[in-house]
């Protein structure tokens, strides 16, 4: 049996033929000097690589030239210092008398080497680092310094991008939809305000869930909500069969009227909170368990026993929970009209409050945003960097599945 040959491995002499440059960097090496950055060896190195194929760039230009019966020759060199992912380049670019090469490696208003510069700033801006944070990173990690005008003007190239995702087409039906806000602080005007950042987070009728979209506004408010909803069936969504909000007033109404099928699902969790936000430390677990056989009661009426049982209970003390559960009522209990494996997926916003959380936590460090696009551009690219956490197939989708065909059936099966 022939023994495969080993490769044979590139020596230093093959690398370097120079003897001099070779003896220098080996000597830089043993002294412990920075590979990579301003003055680091391999920086060096690539510099002169660089600067050697512009030569040979124009080397051959001129030869196309000559063949071509043409009149050319050299004139100088521009120089010019380029960023790069390993430290500042000092190159020479070759010039001729009529203008006629065009240098390929690192055009004529070229300022960057392609490296993959860009990505790198995108890749730092998506994990909430502000402008200077990026800045300071760079000149750490790379010896590179780079402007804060240059860093936005990176950004800025994904505003298209961020257009024409905000504005694609949609899925004609939806089996969930969740509605939620979360605030964030802008400057304008030369003040600091607070603005809702409204997120519309669905599950298709494949069991993907997806963001419909992302919306700027001053306050969180149902009017808003609605233009929203207006939005997203101008975009193609026909139906959505659940829509799970927090307790805003006047959300029923503004649903019904964009989307009159659809069952509005008010958030448990949300109601629960809101109940037990001042009952006493001594009582809180005893409250919650008696509340807890309200919505885990088997149907509507056995959940309607439960509220009883827990007002001749607690009513003397927290005269105030009771109330709240019954003007809810069928927005609270429409869940119930629907099997276990449907009631998981609606009876809480928890899935866009677990988006919101991956947003805040990237966003976290940031106390104000110098105005909305900034905090738009950063928000969309954190959603994309992390989008394995919240673009994936729901959970026990198979059984979901044959449950909103027996409950829905056309109504449902038109969009698969």
């Amino acid at each position: 049996m022939e023994r495969k040959k080993r490769e044979k491995r590139a020596r230093l002499t093959d690398l370097i033929p120079d003897d001099k440059r070779r003896a220098e960097i080996v000597s830089r090496l043993y002294k412990g000097d920075p590979i990579v950055g301003e003055g680091g060896i391999f920086t060096d190195m690539l510099q002169a690589m660089v600067n050697a194929a512009l030569e040979g760039e124009m080397d051959e230009s001129l030869r196309l030239i000559k063949e071509s019966n043409k009149d050319d020759r050299r004139n100088g060199h521009t120089h010019k210092v380029i960023k790069s992912r390993v430290g500042p380049l000092e190159i020479q670019t070759p010039r001729d008398r009529e203008g006629m090469h065009d240098p390929i490696l690192v055009k004529k208003w070229d300022r960057e080497l392609g490296t993959g510069m860009d990505d790198i700033i995108l890749s730092l801006y998506a994990r909430g680092h502000s402008v200077e944070d990026v800045r300071y990173q760079l000149r750490q990690l790379y010896g590179v310094e780079v402007s804060a005008g240059t860093i936005s003007a990176v950004t800025d190239r994904i505003w298209p991008e961020i257009i024409e995702w905000q504005q694609r087409p949609l899925a004609t039906g939806y089996a969930v939809v969740y509605l939620d806000a979360i605030h964030y602080k802008v400057r304008e005007d030369g003040k600091v305000i607070s603005k809702a950042v409204y997120t519309v987070y669905g599950i298709t009728v494949d069991g993907m869930r997806d963001i419909l979209g992302l919306y700027l506004g001053e306050t969180e408010g149902s009017r808003q909500w609605g233009l929203i909803l207006e939005d997203i069936k101008r975009r193609g969504v026909e139906d959505i069969l659940f829509i799970c909000v927090d307790g805003l007033t006047g959300f029923k109404d503004v649903i019904e009227k964009v989307y009159p099928m659809t069952i509005i699902q008010r958030c448990v969790v949300h109601l629960i909170r809101n109940s037990t936000q001042f009952v006493s430390y001594k009582d809180i677990r005893q409250v919650c368990a008696d509340l807890r056989k309200i919505y885990t009661a088997a149907n509507r009426q056995q959940a309607s026993m439960a509220l009883e049982a827990f007002g001749a209970r607690w009513d003397k003390k927290y005269k105030e929970i009771r109330p709240k559960w019954e003007a809810n009522w069928q927005e609270v209990m429409a869940f119930m009209d629907y099997g276990e494996n449907i009631r998981r997926i609606i009876y809480t916003t928890n899935p866009v409050e677990a988006l919101h959380r991956v947003m805040r936590k990237i966003t976290k460090s940031k106390g104000a945003w110098i105005n909305d696009k900034g905090l738009m551009k950063q928000l969309y690219l954190a959603l994309m960097n992390t989008r394995k956490s919240w673009e994936r197939k729901t959970f026990n989708w198979l059984k979901i599945h044959e449950e909103l065909i027996d409950q829905f059936a056309d109504r449902y099966e038109k969009h698969l």
